[in-house]
Parts: C-alpha cells; structure tokens; sequence
C-alpha cells in the first residue's frame, strides 16, 4: 500500500486560454482572479475562459467576478466559436 502524498497539482500554464471545467465550484472565483493577474504581468492582454456552451452558472460566475475588475476593458461571450466550447473573452489593460 502507498501512503506517498499525492503530487502537486500542474502549474496552469499562462497562455490566455483558462478551461474551468477541470476546477471545483468554490475555486473559481480565486482562480478566475489570479489567473488574470498572471497573465497581466506576462504580458497576456486577452484571455478566453471556457466555460461551456450556452448561458449557464459558471458563465454568470465568470461575468459576476469580471464586472468587478477594474483592470478588464472589456468581455464578450464567444458562443462556440472556441474549439467547439464556449467561452468568454476578457481584454484587460496594460500595467
């Protein structure tokens, strides 16, 4: 029998593409958050968070936490037109 800790979770990387699918409910508001900052400081400037097709709960999720962010010029909901998936487009200003 194995009693080894579970490995760390991967390291998101910060390309601008966010699948919240793979998260727990309670996660997304933090992740959403900090997945932004991180893409701001690299330099990141448009962002899809894929959600799923149609209007949903992880979509009103998404959309509550980014009318609060004053570092997002502006979103869109991009339908399927991402990979079949639906998703929101963020573009956030420079530094």
């Amino acid at each position: 029998m194995n009693n080894d800790p579970p490995p760390p979770p991967a390291p998101i990387p910060i390309n601008g593409v966010l699948d919240l699918h793979t998260f727990r409910p309670a996660e997304i508001g933090g992740l959403v958050n900090e997945y932004l900052d991180e893409c701001r400081r690299a330099g990141v400037l448009e962002v899809r968070l894929i959600h799923g097709k149609g209007i949903g709960n992880l979509q009103r999720t998404v959309h509550s936490i980014l009318v609060k962010r004053r570092d997002v010029i502006r979103f869109s909901f991009a339908g399927a037109n991402y990979g079949g998936l639906g998703a929101t487009v963020v573009h956030l200003r420079r530094k």
